[in-house]
């Protein structure tokens, strides 16, 4: 069995994750093709985008969720993911089950005397004549569980409903409150049904977008259980490699392995960014000392293909880019990763004073 090292590995996940180069495709293409985007903070799939895509302008994004083609909805790890709508229907429901438990481990102590099933029935109606921010829908069904909080209990519905947060919160340049209405009164459509085929066909996109990869890495990034049975299904079309660890890594047949001394230019990636988060071991990316930054909302920088520093934009007085080195970058690499920051500044720019990139040393 072949083994790949960890410059390989990075190497296949830069080609897949699409930032090995710029891609000409469009956002639904690339939005379908990475499973999704992190969404916990509404402008961040912008960036994500515009790292990925040649021509991307905000405006397609901002497009497809008016028109509801995409959505932000709870998803992996019960984090928010902007989907297209299509997958929202087919992917919420593989995740349900998890959401659930995964709230009810969290809440539990905090809702004494909820019945969950009741809870979700009493909730459904609220969301579906306008959109809603959970806290009022949790404040309207409060004096119904004496004991528990309006914050608990709206938090408990946006797992149990199927819900999908609705604009302007997460259109570019604007703010707006968290407000949800039920995917079926969104979308016009009830999501799917879970099924085995389902939970393949989730796995298999898995591993186009961010493999090779163990089953463990699946795991980490789907937050689904039993997920054993559905890898012995499809272990007959899988291709199969280690890792310098020894750990059995599985694959899709086509997916692409480049050379692991192909250049790979400077990034940006955005919060959360599921090029970073998507492992249970993601020493192809991140060094191990760096590795808690990628839980805590850390914007990084890749040089070379690995995170190198991190960086965040101010406005006042113009655009400005800062970026802070966690590893020591210079010459090409240092003129190329400027040269890259100035032309994300193009997404920031207001028009108002002179954009500049500032480096420095964390």
């Amino acid at each position: 069995m072949s083994v790949l090292d960890a410059r390989a590995l990075n190497r296949a996940l830069l080609a897949r994750q699409l930032l090995l180069r710029r891609h000409e495709m469009t956002a639904v293409e690339a939005i379908e093709h990475l499973v999704g985007l992190q969404a916990q903070e509404p402008q961040e799939p912008y960036v994500g985008l515009w790292s990925r895509l040649a021509a991307f302008d905000p405006k397609e994004l901002v497009e497809l969720l008016e028109s509801r083609r995409a959505v932000r909805t709870l998803l992996m790890r019960r984090t928010l993911h902007l989907v297209t709508a299509r997958d929202c229907l087919a992917l919420r429901p593989v995740h349900q089950p998890v959401l659930v438990g995964r709230m009810w481990s969290t809440l539990r102590r905090r809702l004494p005397g909820v019945d969950l099933d009741e809870l979700a029935e009493a909730g459904r109606p609220l969301f579906e004549p306008e959109p809603r921010l959970l806290s009022e829908v949790g404040r309207a069904l409060a004096d119904r569980w004496p004991g528990t909080t309006a914050r608990d209990l709206g938090d408990a519905l946006s797992s149990l409903v199927p819900l999908v947060q609705v604009p302007p919160r997460g259109l570019w340049g604007q703010r707006g409150q968290a407000r949800h209405t039920t995917i079926e009164s969104w979308l016009g459509s009830p999501p799917g049904a879970e099924s085995p085929a389902a939970v393949d066909a989730l796995v298999l996109r898995y591993l186009a977008a961010y493999g090779p990869a163990a089953s463990a890495d699946i795991r980490a990034w789907s937050g689904l259980s039993g997920l054993r049975e559905s890898v012995q299904r499809l272990r007959p079309e899988l291709r199969t490699f280690r890792d310098e660890r020894g750990r059995e890594l599985l694959d899709v047949p086509d997916g692409p392995l480049p050379e692991p001394e192909t250049p790979a230019p400077p990034r940006f990636l955005p919060a959360f960014d599921n090029a970073v988060l998507a492992y249970d071991d993601r020493s192809r990316i991140i060094d191990a000392a760096h590795r808690g930054l990628s839980v805590a909302g850390a914007r990084f920088v890749l040089v070379d293909g690995r995170v190198a520093g991190t960086w965040m934009t101010t406005v006042d007085g113009g655009p400005t880019l800062r970026i802070t080195l966690l590893v020591p970058v210079a010459g090409p690499d240092r003129d190329a990763l400027v040269a890259e920051g100035e032309r994300l500044l193009g997404l920031f720019d207001t028009g108002e004073g002179r954009p500049r990139v500032e480096v420095v040393t964390g």
